[in-house]
């Protein structure tokens, strides 16, 4: 789970370098920008699942009063 997680960070971030490099440059390259977004959006989509939506247990982070 750790090294899943640290995969998808490293996607990300070359991603994201790849995308900024492939703007920065006068001449934009099209491919280069397309396979940085690539890289950065399935980076992402990963990180994204093994975030789940609701809580595993029953512990929530609003608690009520009970009179």
């Amino acid at each position: 789970m750790k090294m899943s997680r640290i995969v998808n960070i490293i996607l990300i971030l070359i991603g994201g370098l790849i995308a900024i490099y492939a703007q920065a440059e006068e001449n934009q390259n099209v491919y280069i920008l397309i396979g940085g977004i690539f890289l950065l959006m399935t980076g992402l989509y990963r990180l994204s699942r093994g975030i789940s939506s609701k809580p595993t247990n029953d512990d929530s982070f609003i608690k009520e009063d009970k009179e």
